[in-house]
């Protein structure tokens, strides 16, 4: 079972502000025809149903963001589920609007929804980011991320949440990069999926690229056809 609880604020005064996106996101996926409609338990609104074979609990807790852990964590316990069982949706400031990134674990970045589920729930949970960008300044913030959607704003987020909702599968089987780039090729965006990087393990580079990097030299191939080929493109004219 999974539980994928998207994080905004209750009632109509907050329905469309930027803040929740997750509440419309996981509104989106409610309507998949295999969703019970709403009811209200564990402090949240409810629906359970299943999305690719998997059982799936919908989550809006109704605790106001900055207490979202208290009905999240509650739910997980009664399931005896754990936070790798949890998908969180939410809005995220540091992307662009209408870019999107996956991932397990990290920071709450300031986010006090993500705060309160670190709180409840531990950490190791996925995290669905939907950019709503950043106004570029920080005394504007707070009137961004709770002031509404623009009319403009539908051209991306409508295909974003209906993408998300069409590709609900690839959500919960864990299928992110497949998952990026539908959400990318429905906004028009470049996928963002975050990969993990192996410390001490940085990508491999060629030769040509190596011989180019002057500022960092490595050891070159010496002797052999590489050797010859780098000579001829790199090497002082006679």
């Amino acid at each position: 079972m999974k539980i994928i609880a998207g994080l905004g604020n209750p009632g109509a005064q907050y329905a469309g502000n930027r803040h929740n996106i997750g509440f419309m996101a996981v509104d989106a996926l409610q309507r998949l025809p295999s969703f019970a409609p709403w009811s209200k338990k564990f402090k949240a609104e409810i629906s359970e149903g299943e999305i690719g074979g998997e059982k799936v609990l919908l989550m809006k807790p109704l605790t106001y963001m900055n207490l979202s852990g208290e009905s999240v964590g509650e739910a997980m316990r009664f399931f005896k589920l754990t936070p790798a069982d949890i998908i969180a949706i939410h809005d995220e400031l540091d992307l662009l609007a209408g870019r999107t990134r996956i991932k397990i674990g990290g920071g709450h970045g300031g986010h006090n929804g993500l705060k309160s589920l670190d709180a409840h729930c531990g950490k190791e949970y996925r995290r669905l980011r939907l950019g709503i960008g950043h106004p570029g300044d920080k005394e504007r913030v707070h009137g961004h991320v709770l002031g509404d959607f623009a009319k403009a704003d539908r051209v991306w987020l409508d295909p974003l949440l209906d993408a998300i909702a069409d590709n609900a599968a690839m959500l919960v089987k864990g299928e992110d990069s497949q998952l990026m780039n539908k959400l990318a090729l429905a906004t028009g965006s470049k996928p963002e999926a975050e990969k993990p990087v192996k410390a001490g393990k940085p990508a491999a580079q060629s030769h040509i690229h190596q011989a180019r990097n002057s500022a960092q030299p490595k050891k070159l191939p010496e002797t052999g056809p590489m050797a010859e080929m780098l000579k001829r493109m790199f090497g002082k004219k006679d």
